[in-house]
């Protein structure tokens, strides 16, 4: 599917990348080589222009270039940086996927690019610029299709240019319904085999929606400026999943939780009064079901591995165990009062005890690729199939 990119012809058509081709994306920058897709709006980066969540929104997991062409061989050009963690291996995430009239088509990473490095014991940031680079995929189907290239889920991509041997335009409204969708590092797609296999990718193909992921790694806090983006974004369903990082960053004690959560769903039912809204718990994670946070990083043997610091013996401090708990009581008591479209999933019929001894998580709290597809082919039964909260 993919070709070395030296033979490029002369005569090809050049089409800059603009927003109208993106999906996905909440905001778009213009910059000095072309445009970078942003999954949270200019106002909240400037509201909170935190390194961490700023890195996270950035890297476009679920955004993609939607086209309609004839072409059959296509190039984008693009600026992308590469975020790798010093001692341990590079994460995969580096990807361009694409899909052909809603079928998977090929799979290539581009060439060039920065290098952004971070030493996690220390917090130091080192930038290494590179150059622009290309990604290609070749041997397209003959005749007029809908194309889609999925950037990569943890990768920043500046988008330059597509190259193509038969005219674009942007793909028309597909019609289909809009999930938005907002969790952890877990949605993000750590550990994800590509852009097309993070479990809400893998959710949204087969359920049939169009994606908006707003999963930021280590950023799902309640954080009352993503509830406003949910709340401002135009969707027909919704959905939250909430935990882990609560835990692992050891954010709030369970006084300030409770009101929290039905703060952050408050403000999305201002502006989605009567969509389907799923609130789903944390899949099964050994070390924080009943170990409060904070979390910490280790290295053994050059692996990365978390582990869970807090006293279990604290009934303030949250844990996995209680914030389910909390959770389900949440939704039982507003669904009683009136919120017939609220719906809540356990994360543990995602993701269990049966699934960690078959698929352990590798660094005891990411599941690895085959994990997360699970989990995303779990998630379509129980919200998109017949009976879910999600079905058509």
């Amino acid at each position: 599917m993919n070709s070395p990119l030296n033979d490029t012809p002369t005569d090809w058509i050049t089409t800059p990348v603009e927003a109208r081709f993106l999906r996905g994306a909440l905001d778009v920058e213009r910059t000095a080589l072309g445009v970078r897709p942003h999954r949270l709006p200019a106002r909240v980066r400037r509201q909170f222009p935190d390194p961490s969540l700023a890195m996270m929104e950035a890297q476009p997991s679920g955004v993609r270039i939607a086209f309609r062409t004839r072409a059959t061989a296509v190039e984008l050009d693009v600026l992308h940086t590469k975020t790798v963690y010093k001692g341990i291996p590079p994460l995969p995430g580096g990807a361009y996927d694409l899909v052909v009239d809603g079928k998977p088509a090929g799979r290539a990473e581009a060439s060039g690019g920065s290098v952004l490095t971070i030493d996690l014991a220390t917090q130091a940031v080192e930038n290494r610029p590179g150059p622009p680079g290309s990604v290609r995929f070749g041997a397209l189907p003959a005749g007029e299709k809908d194309v889609e290239i999925w950037l990569p889920n943890k990768e920043t991509a500046e988008l330059i240019a597509l190259r193509t041997d038969a005219p674009v335009e942007a793909a028309p409204d597909s019609g289909r319904r809009v999930w938005l969708h907002h969790g952890s590092s877990i949605s993000h797609g750590t550990n994800a085999e590509g852009p097309t296999g993070t479990w809400p990718a893998v959710a949204a193909a087969r359920g049939g929606v169009e994606l908006i992921n707003l999963g930021f790694g280590g950023n799902a806090l309640l954080d009352p400026f993503i509830a406003r983006t949910m709340r401002d974004t135009p969707a027909d369903l919704i959905s939250v999943k909430l935990g882990i990082n609560l835990v692992n960053h050891d954010l709030m004690r369970l006084r300030a939780f409770v009101p929290a959560v039905h703060g952050f769903l408050d403000t999305i039912r201002d502006g989605h009064p009567t969509a389907p809204l799923l609130v789903v718990s944390s899949v099964l994670c050994p070390i924080q079901e009943d170990t409060p946070g904070p979390g910490a990083a280790s290295f053994d043997d050059g692996k990365l591995r978390f582990r869970a610091l807090g006293d279990p013996s604290d009934p303030s401090r949250l844990t996995l165990r209680v914030i389910r708990e909390e959770l389900a009581r949440i939704v039982a008591q507003r669904v009683a009062d009136g919120d017939a479209n609220l719906h809540y999933l356990d994360g543990r019929e995602l993701y269990g005890e049966a699934d960690a001894a078959e698929l352990p998580l590798p660094d005891d709290i990411h599941p690895d690729a085959a994990g997360l597809r699970r989990i995303g082919e779990r998630f379509a039964e129980r919200a998109f199939g017949d009976g879910g909260p999600f079905a058509a």
